[in-house]
């Protein structure tokens, strides 16, 4: 019986521990220095969806409410535009961080400004 009972709670643990170390749901995934990146709704960033390049990047499936990432280096930008190819576009946005939930539905395209 006592073996069982080690046994048991030996089991426990492990299936506790590995509960614990798993990452959380809630955890944001890192936007790489050089890039803006705009997040989906769980944290994580999809590859599609990181722009390192200067100029306009159309966007595809991008919608609801979405943190957007710049990690741009050297005062570097940012503008959500409504239309494709960059156009019809918000203010340049040029701090570095992330920035509270854009309606990404109507965006159509980012443009990475210097």
């Amino acid at each position: 019986m006592r073996k069982i009972a080690t046994t048991t709670a030996a089991l426990a643990l492990a299936i506790g521990g590995g509960l614990a170390m798993a990452p959380s749901a809630n955890a944001a995934t890192a936007c790489p220095s050089g890039a803006v990146c705009i997040r989906e709704t769980n944290g994580s960033i999809l590859s599609r969806n990181i722009f390192y390049s200067y100029g306009a990047h159309n966007l595809s499936n991008v919608t609801g409410d979405r943190v957007i990432v710049n990690s741009q280096t050297g005062g570097a930008g940012f503008q959500v535009c409504y239309e494709y190819n960059g156009g019809n576009c918000s203010e340049v946005v040029r701090g570095t961080g992330e920035y509270a939930p854009y309606d990404m539905t109507p965006i159509n395209s980012i443009v990475l400004v210097r």
